[in-house]
């Protein structure tokens, strides 16, 4: 596991990429750093629902990186509409000001539901 998340911390942060030039970001602040979209995409998405990047970003034909500006793959358009339903959920019943994901003062997070797997409806044996 931890070989995993050093990749994806590789993967997460180009050396060609610096805070703000992220493309595509429409839940998430326009102005994050690497660090902070890194420990998102580990803590809340591999973390929380137990997968890797090509779940939600499909792969770039030249590269065979993740193409992670790409809204091709339908659970990335899922995975922001769970966002927004967080940071809601937050807002409205924990009365956060202004929650967004990431945040350790979030009442409810991916895990709360998910438990690590990515249907939270379905057990880890289905």
């Amino acid at each position: 596991m931890t070989i995993i998340m050093v990749g994806s911390i590789a993967a997460m942060e180009p050396q060609t990429i610096t805070s703000g030039e992220f493309e595509n970001l429409v839940v998430l602040p326009k102005n994050i750093s690497a660090g902070e979209l890194s420990k998102i995409m580990i803590d809340e998405f591999e973390d929380g629902l137990g997968v890797s990047c090509n779940f939600c970003h499909t792969e770039n034909k030249e590269t065979h990186r993740p193409d992670y500006a790409s809204d091709e793959k339908p659970e990335k358009k899922i995975a922001r509409a769970m966002m927004r339903m967080t940071i809601g959920i937050n807002k409205k019943y924990f009365n956060l000001r202004h929650p967004q994901i990431g945040q350790p003062s979030l009442s409810v997070t991916c895990e709360t539901c998910h438990h690590g797997i990515p249907n939270p409806g379905q057990h880890r044996d289905q």
